[in-house]
């Protein structure tokens, strides 16, 4: 068994005395908002709890438990970094494999089955609805979609869940208990498969931007296919959404590798072509320090957290012109060498190493400072929100949970070999100047971590090719124990869950 550090569980007991964390499993309908029995009457009340269902969505880079900023941190490409070593517990205690029950950030597991259960809730009320049949069936094939979608990062997170279709109530909270996760993965699918056939090749107009459309149900699919080691399904699905594999060619939905890779980047430049699932961020929230990070704030935090502290240029320096951040997931040495021959360095990697020494810029250094920064989400002057809120909390820019050069590299995965695994790999390189190198699992792995660093997806991989143990080596990560989180302990208490194996 891995020895973690359990001297903080006296803590969870002080806690529970407040009141067991299993009542945040579930979304509580607040007093004087609406009554559950008598809501859902309409299209437009169906429509506002969809909406509402899309809302976790944020987890990918809002507040600071953000998906993004703690995967990175689980990586080999980036580290923890922040104020100290101490700053945030759960990405620290994540970024040297030594998370516990106690340290592990509770919102990872409850945000995603407040999601799931606004979904359920949904689905149960719709049949009942007075609007339109088929507004009816798409608003269900949204559901189910994020649904699956709330239900893969969790078997992903955790692997041991439960198993949840229905809406909770005060009786059944505690209920629940954990299956296999090949019944959670039969779930995600058949959700999927439903979902498909009725959701809109794409939205119809500017205001749908950010609602699933069947390219977005697809290859999620086939992302859920290639987790199962399904390879000939992914292959399958993920063609349907990819198509002809090529620079400025479009797929049947319209999506096609944008001609240049730092416009990927451009905080204007949201729900562009290659984006296949997006995560909307806003500066007109009004965030602030009262409520951010409680599912309410519209700001992209990661912006705010990968920052430098203290940054500043000279005047008639060419260095970008950023705000100052909190100086989290510093890139490491081994990315920063990895990628300093590539075309997409300079749009990932933001070299203030170099700028200091060149006397362009400056900064202070932080916790497990390296030099570089994630510019991919790095802040800047001209994206600082002009309304009210804090600064820190209200950027802008969206945030990437699947794009389609992502697609096409894990179709070329799923197929192995061959000349559209080829086609699929080389359209990758094209688009930033790179020749041709054959298609090679080799290959493959070292394009996704060049085409997607910093976005979320390298500890996942790593976890799934099987090669955690070896890249992680250093960071103190156990085979058969962190390749999964430890279920918090506030949901252990009073519940039937079991915590995962090697953990208490």
């Amino acid at each position: 068994m891995k020895t973690k550090n359990y001297k903080y569980i006296y803590i969870a007991v002080a806690m529970a005395a407040l009141g067991s964390c299993s009542e945040d499993f579930v979304t509580i309908n607040p007093k004087g908002k609406f009554d559950t029995s008598t809501y859902f009457s309409n299209e437009q009340q169906c429509y506002a709890a969809l909406i509402g269902t899309y809302d976790p969505l944020r987890k990918n880079t809002g507040g600071f438990e953000n998906l993004v900023a703690m995967l990175n941190a689980g990586s080999d490409d980036f580290y923890a970094g922040g104020g100290s070593s101490t700053d945030g517990n759960g990405i620290q205690n994540f970024s040297t494999h030594s998370l516990t029950s106690i340290s592990i950030p509770g919102s990872f597991w409850n945000d995603h089955y407040q999601g799931i259960s606004r979904a359920n809730l949904l689905l149960n009320k719709l049949p009942a609805a007075s609007m339109d049949d088929a507004v009816r069936a798409r608003f269900a094939a949204e559901a189910k979609t994020l649904r699956a979608f709330y239900y893969f990062n969790l078997v992903r997170m955790f692997k041991n869940i439960a198993l949840v279709l229905e809406p909770f109530t005060t009786q059944t909270i505690y209920n629940p208990e954990q299956v296999k996760p090949e019944v959670i993965y039969a779930l995600i699918e058949k959700d999927l498969l439903e979902a498909i056939p009725v959701l809109p090749n794409t939205v119809v107009t500017s205001t749908e931007a950010g609602r699933f459309n069947k390219g977005a149900a697809q290859a999620l699919l086939g992302k859920v296919y290639l987790y199962e080691g399904k390879n000939p399904q992914a292959a399958a699905i993920l063609a349907e959404v990819n198509g002809t594999p090529g620079v400025n060619v479009a797929n049947q939905y319209g999506n096609k590798l944008l001609p240049k890779f730092s416009d990927l980047w451009v905080t204007s430049n949201k729900f562009n072509a290659e984006s296949i699932i997006e995560v909307s961020h806003s500066s007109a929230g009004n965030t602030d320090w009262s409520f951010w990070g409680q599912g309410k704030d519209e700001g992209n935090s990661l912006n705010q957290m990968v920052g430098p502290r203290g940054y500043s240029r000279p005047t008639g320096s060419d260095a970008a012109d950023l705000p100052s951040g909190w100086a989290f997931n510093p890139v490491t040495q081994g990315l920063y060498d990895a990628m300093k021959n590539d075309p997409r360095f300079e749009a990932t990697i933001y070299d203030l190493k170099a700028l200091k020494a060149a006397g362009k810029a400056n900064y202070i250094p932080a916790y497990q400072d390296t030099g570089y920064f994630l510019n991919k989400y790095l802040p800047r002057q001209s994206d600082v929100r002009t309304g009210g809120g804090n600064q820190e909390l209200n950027y802008k820019q969206n945030s990437y949970v699947i794009r389609l050069a992502d697609t096409y590299l894990m179709e070329a995965e799923a197929l192995g070999s061959g000349p559209r695994a080829q086609a699929l790999l080389d359209a990758v390189r094209a688009r930033v100047g790179l020749p041709s190198v054959p298609v090679t699992l080799a290959a493959i792995k070292h394009e996704r971590r060049m085409e997607l660093a910093g976005e979320g997806h390298r500890f996942f991989d790593l976890v799934r090719w099987g090669d955690a143990a070896t890249a992680l080596s250093d960071r103190g990560f156990d085979a058969g124990t962190d390749e999964i989180f430890p279920i918090p302990y506030t949901e252990l208490n009073g519940t039937k869950l079991k915590q995962n194996p090697n953990y208490q």
